[in-house]
């Protein structure tokens, strides 16, 4: 009797795990690892303050609320991207918002696919500051176009940009890191870079290769525990990644505004990133329902990920050619930021 009664208490307790873990994951925006982290583990404020962060990508978006995040933590920050006065913008803001001053921001304006600048670009981090605590590697564009319409050129476009430009800048970066034996890199991926999204053929293959580069390379940074090697994978987040997102030709972006109050607010994923690097987790999942519980039925039961992803990837094809926002339809409620 007291063996079935210890068996029927052991399998109640772990029915309640069950059911406990389930609530947990349903009420969720990213994965429980994260969220035990943000609750339990150390804090950006406690491990970011006072580090130099490099961030590329940051005249908007994530980036742009990255560099703000970080300010108010007292970190040092590099704002690179494309546009300069986008970037000046970004750096007025984060003067306005924190106590840093002007030594504090350096500028350096940059183009990822042009990566005869990644070299002196790097060492303009260096002499500034003299070291380079976390690399954010946030640069990149996103893709909404079926695969028979779109030029090859878009697919090399997007593999040069997000993922040939990221590794480029991560070499340069990456040596002066092993000098100091310590630092981050921080890669901005996706949930496209985990599992196939329809319209986004170019993006998923760039988000995937950046996934393999990635956690190869944690790998072989085995024999430098304090270099952190952190992949991000956000879902719908509010920004301009849509209408900045390339079509069927690289030059062209789809420029529409379409309804983005569905998404995650930028704040609440930036700040999950945050944790994430505060925490040195390797591989983070940051979404809301019910995209997040299908990354995990994909992660743990594949072949019905891939009956649901068939289904609501025609749905996602319908909203697209209809001129709505592709994912709209499958949002639970709205969210504000």
């Amino acid at each position: 009797m007291e063996l079935l009664t210890c068996c029927v208490l052991l399998a109640l307790g772990c029915l309640l795990y069950f059911v406990v873990q389930f609530v947990r994951l349903m009420k969720a925006d990213a994965d429980l690892t994260l969220l035990w982290a943000e609750s339990f583990g150390s804090s950006p404020e406690s491990k970011l303050r006072g580090s130099v962060v490099w961030v590329t990508g940051a005249s908007s978006g994530i980036g742009e609320e990255l560099c703000y995040q970080l300010v108010k933590l007292g970190a040092s920050v590099v704002l690179s991207a494309r546009r300069e006065a986008e970037l000046l913008r970004v750096k007025k803001k984060c003067l306005e918002i924190s106590s840093l001053e002007e030594k504090d921001l350096l500028v350096i304006p940059l183009d990822l696919t042009d990566l005869s600048t990644h070299k002196s670009a790097t060492d303009k981090v260096i002499q500034h500051f003299g070291r380079i605590d976390i690399l954010v590697n946030n640069g990149g564009r996103s893709q909404r176009s079926l695969f028979v319409d779109t030029d090859l050129n878009v697919f090399q476009g997007l593999m040069e940009l997000n993922y040939i430009g990221t590794v480029s800048i991560t070499k340069h970066v990456l040596p002066h890191m092993i000098e100091r034996k310590k630092g981050k890199i921080v890669t901005i991926s996706s949930i496209t870079g985990l599992v196939g999204v329809p319209l986004s053929t170019g993006y998923a293959a760039s988000k995937h290769a950046l996934q393999g580069f990635f956690n190869s390379l944690r790998i072989e940074l085995g024999t430098y525990p304090d270099i952190a090697v952190i992949n991000i994978c956000p879902g719908p987040v509010q920004s301009k990644v849509v209408e900045n997102a390339c079509t069927e030709r690289f030059e062209k972006s789809v420029e529409a505004h379409t309804d983005q109050t569905y998404k995650m607010p930028t704040d609440r994923c930036v700040r999950l990133i945050l944790v994430s690097a505060a925490n040195d987790l390797k591989e983070v999942w940051i979404s809301d329902q019910p995209y997040l519980i299908i990354y995990y039925i994909c992660q743990y039961a594949p072949t019905w990920g891939f009956w649901i992803l068939q289904r609501s990837g025609q749905k996602r094809i319908q909203n697209f050619k209809s001129g709505i926002d592709a994912d709209s339809s499958f949002a639970f409620s709205k969210k504000t930021s």
